[in-house]
């Protein structure tokens, strides 16, 4: 993350632009468990219809614009975030037909300002979040034409191009190989060529699985996280829930790989996918991102773990019930989900505050 320059938003209106992402992920989470069986109260039940955009599109979309904006140090870079989390609000007011290319619009502003950085930075890690963001602009336009598995792997590979571009600028510290870069890129370019399958044959998920496993295990040969691991404190952490969530991003790509298209199985690959993997890689990111975002320090604290063993358990819990065509305990797994998100936020709040009081 680099430091802002004069031109970016203070800190005073970032903050309801992170409310405007959290009250997407707090309707995404509430819908998913709608969905998951559970009777969650919701301002329209069709909101469950809006699980997917409102976590991948509103949440992640606010998030990552956020701290690409504050990165870039520029005031128009705010608007892809401010746009994300408009869009988050109006899909939670019942409106997807104006919400979606408004996320659209989001995914673009991202680009443009992705762009920016690149041709500052030509590298190819850059090159990769560039990519990563405009299959953010295409996502949300994929779900409004009912190309459910286009959208599903444009909002997938976003995500999961945003985290491998930013993993592959950190290994400059233990920079990978001319051989290891090629497969890289060629892992990439089959990833893209499986998104754009998608709008045309059901096998592009099938592919797109199988470019998720090849990444999987690169990273896990290639990421700075296997040497971290034997360190201590918030270094460990980090590395700990980078090399779980790549067991998730291989579970995840190895279901979406194999399986017949099942309602339960697909479930259990896409959350091993977004909930698994993503979040993993979100909490053992935030203790970075959220102060350079926010200004507030998160000093390391051992409880820093305890989200993440519920993290891992419930998804656990719910893959397993999914394989069993077990609707209950996939129910229960899926609370878990939920329970993990909260004591995740309560944990980084309760380190906030502490942090606050030791720097007085």
């Amino acid at each position: 993350m680099t430091t802002p320059t004069t031109g970016g938003l203070p800190v005073a209106g970032r903050v309801p632009l992170l409310i405007l992402g959290m009250l997407s992920l707090v309707a995404g989470v509430a819908a998913g468990l709608l969905r998951a069986g559970w009777a969650v109260p919701l301002p329209a039940p069709a909101l469950a219809a809006s699980h997917g955009p409102l976590m991948a599109a509103a949440f992640f979309g606010t998030v990552i614009g956020l701290e690409r904006a504050v990165a870039h140090g520029r005031r128009w870079a705010f608007l892809s975030p401010l746009a994300a989390g408009a869009g988050g609000l109006l899909l939670i007011a019942g409106v997807p037909a104006v919400a979606l290319p408004l996320l659209a619009v989001a995914g673009a502003l991202l680009t443009l300002a992705t762009l920016h950085a690149a041709r500052r930075q030509p590298a190819l890690h850059t090159r990769v979040l560039v990519l990563a963001s405009a299959l953010a602009a295409v996502a949300p336009l994929a779900w409004l034409a009912d190309a459910w598995g286009a959208a599903t792997a444009g909002w997938a590979g976003f995500l999961v191009l945003t985290i491998a571009g930013e993993r592959l600028e950190l290994s400059r510290f233990l920079p990978p190989s001319p051989a290891a870069r090629g497969v890289f890129v060629s892992i990439v370019g089959a990833l893209l060529l499986a998104v754009a399958l998608t709008w045309t044959s059901a096998d592009g998920l099938r592919l797109f699985g199988a470019t998720l496993v090849a990444l999987a295990l690169w990273l896990l040969r290639q990421d700075v996280a296997r040497r971290t691991v034997r360190q201590a404190g918030l270094t460990r952490f980090i590395a700990v829930c980078l090399l779980s969530g790549y067991f998730w991003l291989l579970a995840g790509g190895a279901l979406l790989l194999v399986q017949p298209p099942l309602p339960l199985l697909m479930d259990a690959a896409l959350h091993a996918l977004f909930v698994g993997f993503v979040l993993a890689m979100v909490f053992g990111h935030a203790p970075i991102i959220f102060p350079a975002i926010v200004r507030v320090n998160l000093p390391y604290r051992p409880r820093f773990y305890l989200p993440l063993l519920v993290l891992h358990a419930s998804l656990l819990l719910r893959v397993g019930g999914d394989l069993a065509g077990e609707p209950e305990l996939r129910a229960w797994g899926a609370a878990g989900n939920a329970l993990c998100i909260a004591v995740f936020i309560a944990t980084m709040a309760a380190a906030a505050i502490g942090g606050r009081r030791s720097a007085r």
